[in-house]
C-alpha cells in the first residue's frame, strides 16, 4: 500500500479531474447494470406477445423493498412494451457509450500526466546526485529504471485505473441486482467468493516478486545494449561481434524465461474464477429450478439474476487482473522508489550564500579524500595547494597521482572527508553550487558533446548567447574555418559525442563552450593528450586564448605544455612531492626532473603555451 498512496499522490493536483471520471465510471457501470436488469422484461414481454400491458417492474431494493418500474424511467406517453424496451435499450447503450469515453479520456489524462510527473522528477533526483552515485551504477540500468520501469507504471495509472473504475462500478451496480433479484441466492453465490480471493492474493505477491526480477533482467540486457552499441569500434576491431551477441542473447533468454513465469502466475487466476463461478452457478440451477416449482420464484426474475451473476463474472475475472498487473507496476515502482529515496550527497547549506566572484586564491588546505568505490584504495592525504587570482598553476604527476581528483574537487563533484577546499576563503561546502560552478569551465580530456549542432554546442553554457557572441568564441578558438566548412555551418549537426568530427574539431569546440560561458576559473584537464601534433598546435594556440586574464589549473602529463606555469605542484600518490616553477623543479634531482629527461631526451617539438 505504501508505494500505491506514494504512485496515487502523483495524481493529486489533478483531482477534480480523477473526481469527475469516477462519477463518469459510476454511470458507466449503473448503466451496465440495467442491460442485466432489461432481460426480464425481454424475456417477459417481447418473446411472449400475449404478455398484458401492465407497467414493467426492473429491481425491487432488498432494503426498503421498493420497486422500480421501466415505465417510470422513460418519457410520458410510451407505453407499448416494444418501444419502451427498445427506448430503453438504446438509451442504456447511448449512456454507457458516452460516460465510457469521456470517463476513460479524462482517467488516461490523470495516469499520464502523474507519470510524466514522476518520470521528470525521478529524472531530476538522479542529476542531482554526485559522481559516486553514477559510478556505482551501471548507465543501462538506470536508463532502463528511468524508462521501462515507468512504463510499467504508466501503464496501471492510466489504462489500467481506468478498467479499474469501469469495472469496479460494473460488479457493484450488478451486486446490486443480484442482491435485488433474490438476496438469498446472492449470498449463497458470494460464499465462493473467499475461494477466489486467497488464491489471487497469493499469486500476486508472486507477480510482483516476479515483475521485479524482470525488471532486473530487462536492465541486464538494456547494459549489454548500451555498452555494445557505445563500443561498436572496439567491438569490431577485436572481432567480438559473435561474443557481444552471445552475451545478448543470454541475457534475452533470462529476461523471457521471467517474463513467462509472470505470464504463467498470471493466467492462473482467470481458469480458477471460472472453475469457481461454473460451480455457482450449477448449484443455483439445481436450487431455482426448486424455487420456481414452489412458485417463490419467477423465471424471468431468475433470469435476470443469472444474466446478472453471469456478467458479473467479466468484472470479477477483470479485477483480479487488474490486481495483478498493480501488482506487477508495484514491483517495477520499487526501484524508481529507490532513485527517489536515494540521498543527494552533494547538497547546499540552507541559505547558503552566492559566491562573487575570484578575488584572492583558491586554496585545498590539509584536505584528505578517498573515492567510496575505488578498487585500489586511492586516498590523498593531508594534501595543501594554493593557486593565486590569475596563477596558471599545473599538477604534474603519472597515472593514479592525484591530479584529476584534485580538479573534481574543486568543483565540488565530490566532498572532501577532512580539510577544505576555500574560494577566497569560503569552503565551498558553505556556498551555493550553481555559484560555485558558475565560476569555473572546464575543458576535459575526453570531450563530451552532445547530438545537436555546432551553435546549440557552443552555446550549451549560454543558452542565451546571441549569434555574434558563439561566432567570436569559436574565431577565438580557432573553430570558425573548420565550421564555415561543414555542410550547414553552425546548424550542422555533429553526431553522437561529436562523432562526425576530428578528434581536434571536439576539442576546438570544447573550447569555444568554455569561451562563451567566460568562467574565471579554467581547468584543463589533459586536453591535448589525444591529439596529433598538428591539431595540437592549434588547439594549443586556441588555449591560449582562452587562459587569457583566468585563474587556471592545468593538468598534463605532457611537460611541454605547462613550461610557462606560474607554479608547478608533482603529486605523487596522493600527495606534494615537489612545488616550483619549470626553472626551479627542471635540475632539482626529484620526479620532475626524472620525467622531464624521459619526455625530451629526443628534444620536444610541441609548441609551448
Amino acid at each position: 500500500m505504501r508505494e500505491l498512496t506514494r504512485l496515487l499522490a502523483y495524481a493529486r493536483r489533478y483531482s477534480g479531474y480523477l473526481a469527475l471520471s469516477v462519477v463518469l465510471m459510476c454511470a458507466a457501470g449503473g448503466a451496465t447494470a440495467m442491460m442485466a436488469l432489461l432481460v426480464g422484461p425481454i424475456l417477459y414481454r417481447v418473446l411472449d406477445p400475449q404478455a398484458p400491458n401492465t407497467p414493467v417492474k426492473l429491481y425491487t431494493d432488498p432494503v426498503f423493498h421498493h420497486s422500480f418500474y421501466l415505465n417510470s424511467l422513460l418519457p410520458p406517453g410510451i407505453h407499448n412494451i416494444w418501444t419502451m424496451v427498445a427506448f430503453a435499450i438504446f438509451a442504456v447503450f447511448l449512456i454507457k457509450g458516452v460516460c465510457d469515453y469521456a470517463g476513460n479520456y479524462l482517467i488516461n489524462y490523470v495516469g499520464f500526466s502523474a507519470i510524466t510527473n514522476l518520470r521528470d522528477v525521478v529524472f531530476e533526483k538522479v542529476l542531482k546526485q554526485s559522481a559516486e552515485f553514477f559510478e556505482s551504477r551501471a548507465t543501462g540500468r538506470m536508463m532502463s529504471s528511468i524508462m521501462n520501469d515507468i512504463d510499467k507504471v504508466q501503464v496501471a495509472l492510466s489504462h489500467i485505473l481506468a478498467d479499474l473504475l469501469r469495472q469496479f462500478f460494473a460488479a457493484v451496480a450488478l451486486t446490486l441486482v443480484v442482491l435485488g433479484k433474490d438476496w438469498k441466492l446472492a449470498l449463497i453465490s458470494m460464499a465462493l467468493l473467499p475461494f477466489i480471493i486467497l488464491p489471487t492474493t497469493t499469486i500476486g505477491r508472486r507477480i510482483r516478486s516476479a515483475s521485479r526480477r524482470a525488471q532486473e533482467r530487462q536492465g541486464e540486457l538494456n547494459q549489454v545494449l548500451q555498452e555494445t552499441l557505445a563500443g561498436h569500434m572496439v567491438v569490431k576491431a577485436f572481432g567480438a561481434e559473435n561474443l557481444e551477441a552471445s552475451k545478448f542473447r543470454r541475457s534475452a533468454q533470462k529476461l523471457l524465461r521471467t517474463n513467462l513465469r509472470y505470464v504463467g502466475l498470471q493466467a492462473l487466476s482467470s481458469p480458477l474464477i471460472e472453475v469457481v463461478a461454473a460451480l455457482a452457478i450449477a448449484g443455483l440451477l439445481w436450487y431455482a429450478r426448486n424455487q420456481i416449482m414452489a412458485h417463490e420464484l419467477t423465471a424471468p426474475d431468475f433470469a435476470s439474476f443469472v444474466i446478472a451473476l453471469v456478467m458479473l463474472l467479466e468484472p470479477v475475472k477483470r479485477l483480479v487482473g487488474i490486481h495483478n498487473i498493480f501488482e506487477q507496476a508495484l514491483g517495477a515502482s520499487q526501484t524508481v522508489f529507490e532513485y527517489l529515496d536515494y540521498p543527494v550527497s552533494i547538497v547546499d547549506k540552507p541559505g547558503a550564500p552566492a559566491l562573487k566572484g575570484l578575488a584572492h586564491s583558491i586554496a585545498f588546505e590539509n584536505v584528505t579524500f578517498s573515492y567510496p568505490c575505488s578498487p585500489n584504495g586511492f586516498q590523498i592525504q593531508n594534501l595543501s595547494i594554493e593557486v593565486q587570482s590569475g596563477e596558471v598553476l599545473a599538477l604534474v604527476g603519472a597515472s593514479g597521482a592525484g591530479k584529476s581528483t584534485i580538479a573534481n574537487l574543486a568543483a565540488r563533484f565530490y566532498d572532501v572527508d577532512e580539510g577544505a577546499v576555500k574560494i577566497d576563503g569560503q569552503d565551498i561546502r558553505d556556498v551555493s553550487l550553481a555559484s560555485l560552478r558558475g565560476l569555473i569551465g572546464i575543458v576535459a580530456q575526453d570531450t563530451f558533446l552532445f547530438n545537436d549542432t555546432v551553435r546549440n554546442n557552443i552555446a550549451y553554457g549560454r543558452p542565451g548567447a546571441t549569434e555574434e557572441e558563439i561566432r567570436r568564441a569559436a574565431e577565438t578558438a580557432l573553430a570558425d574555418e573548420f565550421i564555415a566548412r561543414l555542410p550547414e555551418g553552425y546548424e550542422t549537426g555533429i553526431g553522437d559525442r561529436g562523432v562526425k568530427l576530428s578528434g581536434g574539431q571536439r576539442q576546438r569546440l570544447a573550447i569555444a563552450r568554455a569561451l562563451l560561458k567566460n568562467a574565471p576559473v579554467l581547468i584543463l584537464d589533459e586536453a591535448t593528450s589525444h591529439l596529433d601534433t598538428e591539431s595540437e598546435m592549434l588547439v594549443q594556440k586556441a588555449l591560449a586564448n582562452l587562459m587569457e586574464h583566468r585563474t587556471v589549473i592545468v593538468i598534463a602529463h605532457r611537460l611541454s605544455t605547462i613550461r610557462r606555469a606560474d607554479k608547478i605542484v608533482v603529486l605523487s600518490k596522493g600527495r606534494v612531492s615537489e612545488t616550483g616553477t619549470h626553472e626551479e623543479l627542471v635540475n632539482g634531482g626529484g620526479i620532475y626532473q626524472r620525467l622531464h629527461e624521459l619526455q625530451f631526451e629526443d628534444a620536444g617539438s610541441v609548441v609551448d603555451l
